[in-house]
């Protein structure tokens, strides 16, 4: 069985192994949680215990398998001028969806060769500690933006897990340290302050949670901040020296006319099955609307 070889012809750039067990940093997110730093994402403080022992997820755990799927290095944007984070990839389906098929095929494998195996797959839904794990497979690390980063690729990624009963072998991986330095170029671009400290991430400040996650409307202020971007922020990474920074942006978004004047039915049929679904139209058309027109790009922006 070569699961490595089988998960790279599937497209994830990186696979890791790690026990299942508390997590690396579980404390620190404890403490973040108790001093609010969530914000309004009121699930990231339930389920600690679970988050504490990932074999609460399934039990008899014995391996957790890290994969790592990258996505695309260009910023899409209307003709205008206007973005989405780049992970949205609003011309396809949700990622959760498409790697939690693939990750399938792998768990497959994993049946086949070890009968009687139970598997569950996570794709950024249930309450495990993915960065720690990842960072104990010893594939990356985690830099002061908080992002996970691999060497070479950078943090334009996702992470997905299969927990497994299986007890595979594998060697303990060294940890990987930080190649952040004293670089600070994510905490000095951040529009608006969310990085308050290295590695210390305020939600309630950060761009991704105001136009995603956030119940109310966005306002003027956090319009001004936004410098074009209606759907995420992808400032602290942009600005990273382990990313790409010379993709040229995809004009693969429609008018800003069109989406301001967008039915809920047309919405759904474009982009229902996409990231854009979690925001939805809505929140999207008010993300936008909270933009001064004077300070929209006239062209896209790499």
């Amino acid at each position: 069985m070569d699961l490595i070889q089988q998960a790279g012809d599937l497209g994830f750039i990186a696979v890791g192994f790690s026990r299942p067990g508390m997590p690396l940093f579980f404390d620190r997110f404890r403490a973040w949680i108790s001093e609010g730093k969530q914000a309004g994402m009121a699930w990231m403080a339930r389920n600690l215990d679970i988050r504490e022992a990932p074999s609460r997820l399934l039990r008899d755990c014995r391996t957790i398998i890290t994969l790592a799927y990258p996505y695309s290095h260009r910023k899409p944007c209307t003709p205008e001028g206007l973005s989405a984070a780049r992970y949205s990839e609003p011309l396809r389906v949700d990622y959760h969806d498409r790697l939690r098929e693939k990750a399938r095929m792998l768990a497959k494998t994993l049946q086949e060769h070890f009968p009687g195996t139970q598997t569950r797959i996570c794709v950024d839904s249930a309450p495990i500690m993915e960065r720690s794990f990842a960072v104990q497979s010893g594939i990356g690390f985690i830099g002061k933006n908080t992002q996970f980063i691999i060497p070479g690729h950078g943090s334009y990624l996702f992470l997905a897990e299969i927990l497994t009963t299986a007890s595979l072998p594998f060697a303990e991986s060294t940890l990987m340290e930080s190649r952040c330095g004293s670089c600070t170029r994510c905490l000095d671009a951040c529009p608006a302050g969310a990085l308050e400290a290295p590695y210390r991430l305020n939600a309630a400040k950060c761009l991704s949670y105001r136009t995603i996650e956030q119940k109310e409307r966005v306002d003027r202020e956090t319009g001004r901040q936004m410098g074009g971007c209606f759907f995420g922020c992808d400032v602290c990474q942009e600005v990273c020296p382990l990313n790409k920074r010379d993709d040229p942006a995809e004009v693969i978004l429609p008018p800003i006319n069109d989406i301001l004047t967008m039915d809920e039915e047309t919405f759904q049929e474009t982009y229902g099955k996409t990231a854009f679904a979690r925001a939805g139209l809505g929140r999207i058309q008010g993300n936008i609307l909270a933009m001064k027109p004077a300070a929209w790009p006239t062209s896209p922006q790499s």
